[in-house]
């Protein structure tokens, strides 16, 4: 075939086929070029006369390889071939990609291996899909000519519909009686009385044909994805019993089917190979709305309540089945959601960098919120709706990184209650902006920020989203469960030399769980060690302060999450099994009811101790804490649900588990001997996470009494994000900082302390938390919420200082004293210099710092200038 000179025309190249030339006017510059075929051969000639015609035109050319089929193109001088692995997966795949384009910028030459080869990695059509709309427009944008291939017969209709949508030229190849012909489908902005024939190729001629000519089976578009042809021939399988596929080929499937759900992590593999079975992978199957996985946190719940049901056989009936609870909506739904609404580049330029502000955040989450669904996707959820009921449920993450080993997450990503009540269509509309929301939050600082110091943020990290019933009961116009909280393999918090490490912890609330996860206002979680159920940290009237009196609920009057006193519960009439649950109050004394009855109007804080002293409750977690550890071969990190019958029978509702990070040094540390009393700053026998700190030179101090003494609440609120201002600036200088701060660092509530997250304090090497008790100001060791985990992998060490204790040696004078050089590092946030300093240790001295000491074993620590 006769090759045709480029034309005059800038915006215009040769396909290097005159005759293809003359049939779609030439290709433009920008044309993203879809060839249909039968034989890779077919789309091989194509490729090979596109790209000596791009050498002849001097243009860059690049051979984005990925297939597992053999070469497309012959390696030539002036042809750059990039080489990716699919199996890294769609984020990871999908960004390489776009670095390239990026790269060679405008008026490139590309040809792709063949797209179909996609689905045999990825598992879905609906993921080739989303990377076909990712990726082209950019192309596009950049005026540069791309070839793709695909196979015909391979794909669903809606695949290769938003093809066809997307790209600007779609060719059909295909053989007739061992000749090739080829047919336009699609050629963009251009048109002729002759275009979409079809066209047999006969030597140097095409020779248009009649559509008669062409049978209809080639434009037959059906399926070979994995996510349904695995699925079909396993449920046929299981319907045929003893007379389908031999056990060999329907283990083959188990497994590919238990890959696209739960993932190819092989500690996961393991624990799904064995605790899972087939009708349980089907059923997941069934219930999982678009394609693709379910993600960490429901993989985690799914195989723990396999796993303790397994283990504690002896007391299953603790472990009720609750399969029906759970919804999923795969992990290729987000990708759809963000091609669909024009969100992949924003969030691909935000995980490049690992740095989003809070105020571009609320910018990126408000274009979030105000994305749409196809109208199928909103059938589905419309589906699942109907399935839901009147109950309320809650819109839970489930990002493939999540829970995962050595990545927690926990709190990273959001999760929504939805109360459920309203007209059919108030309740699509709440139901879709949580799944937003969760989306959303794949942005937030903190998550970034996370996957940054942890080297994820070239992760194929997926956001996947679990829908569940929420677990309790209607009492009045509030919806809660009796019992919730989180239960730890292993104690790091253990108060006494009686308690066993190794027994565990339970953080225990009445009400939603949330209480148990955050860091909240006046009121405290009750903690219990396994090992010592009935000893706690407090003693005598310090029980009363100490204790739970607030109730995180849903309010099915106003459709709203809320927290109300304990007071606001029994207004709604009789609890059921409140004398478990509460002691009385009186003159600041504690006394228990008497048997079963509760004194009407009587004071009462939440105490369980008739929970824990009269029910197997306590027991029963620990048994479940230990076959977990067990199995997983690794401290575990639970939430729960739990009720207790009138009996006293107790029931548990695992709502997640995943492996628990555990801190580095366990062992005595080497002490510091002989310190002069002036360089001593201050010391503590309580903290978390022992070892020596790396010397540091920054120390961020919010004085306490100028905290206490503002009358301004909204520059309080201001503070956590000049607290990250700092942060920011020290890690571009690669310093790590302590800092000290009044009350409770991460509450919620601004008078009991500064309201940071992870992002403001990822930095950070030492968090001290001073307790000035007169202020209002008291610490609260938080083991086992989401403020806390962050503390503990990222191995920041944390403690309480309480200044008035004659054993603190509180050096008061050199925080007091000591230059604020805010001004300096960060000369825009001058205005909070009052309040918050800046102290380089260094400033007087170079070789200055601070060092922190704390020893696991004799509890106690100091930290020092030296």
């Amino acid at each position: 075939m006769d090759e045709k000179p480029p034309s005059a025309n800038p915006k215009w190249m040769s396909s290097g086929i005159p005759q293809l030339d003359d049939i779609l006017h030439g290709l433009r510059l920008g044309d993203n070029v879809v060839w249909q075929i039968d034989s890779l051969d077919h789309y091989r000639d194509f490729a090979c006369a596109f790209q000596r015609q791009a050498a002849r035109d001097q243009r860059p050319f690049i051979y984005i390889r990925f297939g597992p089929h053999d070469p497309i193109l012959k390696s030539v001088p002036g042809m750059v071939i990039e080489s990716f692995d699919p199996r890294d997966g769609f984020d990871v795949f999908s960004a390489q990609v776009n670095r390239i384009i990026t790269n060679w910028g405008e008026r490139a030459c590309y040809v792709f291996d063949n797209l179909s080869c996609l689905v045999d990695w990825w598992a879905t059509d609906e993921l080739l899909a989303n990377f076909f709309q990712a990726t082209c427009p950019y192309l596009f944008e950049l005026d540069t000519v791309a070839y793709f291939a695909l196979d015909r017969d391979k794909h669903t209709d809606d695949a290769v519909a938003r093809i066809r949508d997307t790209t600007q030229v779609l060719l059909d190849a295909f053989m007739i009686d061992q000749t090739v012909h080829v047919r336009p489908l699609k050629v963009w902005q251009r048109h002729s009385p002759h275009m979409f024939l079809p066209y047999r190729l006969e030597g140097e001629a095409w020779i248009p044909i009649p559509e008669s000519s062409v049978p209809s089976s080639s434009l037959v578009h059906a399926t070979t994805a994995p996510w349904d042809t695995v699925y079909a021939a396993l449920r046929d399988a299981v319907e045929a019993g003893g007379d389908g596929p031999d056990v060999k080929q329907r283990r083959a499937w188990q497994k590919r089917l238990a890959d696209m759900l739960l993932g190819q992590d092989p500690k996961i593999e393991r624990l799904t190979e064995r605790y899972l079975s087939l009708e349980a992978l089907l059923h997941i199957r069934q219930r999982v709305i678009g394609s693709g996985r379910i993600g960490g946190k429901a993989a985690g719940m799914i195989l723990a309540r396999a796993i303790v049901r397994h283990q504690c056989r002896t007391i299953a009936s603790a472990f009720p089945l609750l399969d029906e609870d759970s919804f999923y909506i795969g992990s290729d739904v987000f990708y759809t959601f963000l091609v669909h609404n024009h969100h992949f580049r924003a969030r691909l330029s935000a995980t490049r960098t690992g740095h989003v502000t809070h105020e571009q955040f609320e910018q990126l989450e408000e274009r979030f919120l105000a994305g749409e669904f196809d109208p199928a996707r909103i059938a589905e959820f419309q589906t699942l709706l109907d399935e839901l009921g009147d109950a309320p449920y809650i819109v839970r993450s489930s990002s493939l990184l999540e829970d995962g080993f050595g990545n927690a997450f926990a709190g990273k990503y959001r999760s929504d209650f939805c109360v459920n009540r309203g007209s059919p269509e108030e309740r699509l509309a709440e139901f879709m902006q949580a799944v937003k929301s969760v989306y959303a939050s794949t942005l937030n600082p903190d998550a970034l920020s996370y996957r940054r110091n942890r080297g994820m943020l070239e992760s194929d990290e997926q956001m996947a989203v679990l829908v569940q019933r929420v677990a309790g009961e209607q009492h009045g116009r509030y919806f809660f469960p009796a019992l919730a909280g989180v239960a730890f393999s292993r104690n790091l918090y253990a108060w006494t030399d009686r308690i066993d490490p190794e027994a565990g912890i339970i953080r225990l609330v009445f009400g939603l769980g949330t209480r148990a996860v955050n860091r909240v206002s006046r009121d405290y979680p009750r903690m219990i060690a396994v090992s010592h159920p009935e000893l706690r940290p407090e003693i005598g009237r310090e029980v009363t302060t100490y204790s739970q009196r607030h109730v995180d609920v849903l309010d099915l009057d106003s459709g709203t999450f809320a927290t109300v006193r304990m007071k606001k519960i029994l207004e709604e009439g009789p609890y059921r099994g409140l004398h478990r649950l509460v002691s009385i109050v009186t003159d600041g004394d504690l006394s228990e009811p008497i048997g079963s009855r509760v004194p009407p109007g009587a004071d009462v804080v939440l105490t369980f101790n008739r929970l824990i002293r009269d029910t197997d409750f306590v027991a029963v977690l620990g048994r479940m804490l230990r076959a977990l550890e067990d199995v997983y071969e690794h401290p575990v990190d639970t939430e729960f649900t739990a009720a207790v019958s009138p009996d006293g029978r107790v029931e548990i509702n695992v709502l997640q588990c995943r492996p628990l990070w555990l801190p580095g040094a366990k062992e005595r540390v080497e002490w510091p001997e002989d310190l002069a009393p002036e360089s001593v700053c201050f010391r503590s026998d309580r903290f978390i996470n022992g070892g020596v700190s790396q010397p540091i030179r920054y120390v961020i101090y919010v004085d306490p009494r100028a905290y206490g003494q503002m009358a301004d609440n909204q520059t309080r609120k201001m503070l956590p994000r000049v607290i990250g201002q700092i942060n920011h600036a020290m890690r571009e200088r690669n310093e790590r900082l302590m800092m000290m701060g009044p009350g409770r660092w991460g509450s919620s509530n601004p008078d009991l302390g500064i309201g940071v997250g992870y992002a403001d304090i990822d930095q950070v090497a030492v968090l001290i938390e001073i307790a000035h008790e007169e202020d209002g100001h008291v610490p609260e060791v938080s083991y086992g919420t989401h403020f806390f985990q962050d503390l503990v992998e990222a191995e920041i060490i944390y403690m309480p200082v309480y200044p008035s204790h004659p054993d603190a040696d509180f050096n008061e004078t050199f925080f007091r004293e000591s230059a604020n050089q805010l001004g300096e590092y960060c000369p825009s946030l001058s205005a909070y210099a009052s309040i918050v300093k800046l102290i380089d240790v260094a400033s007087d001295h170079d070789d200055r710092r601070i060092q922190l000491v704390a020893d696991p074993e004799s509890r106690r620590a100091v930290c020092y200038i030296g």
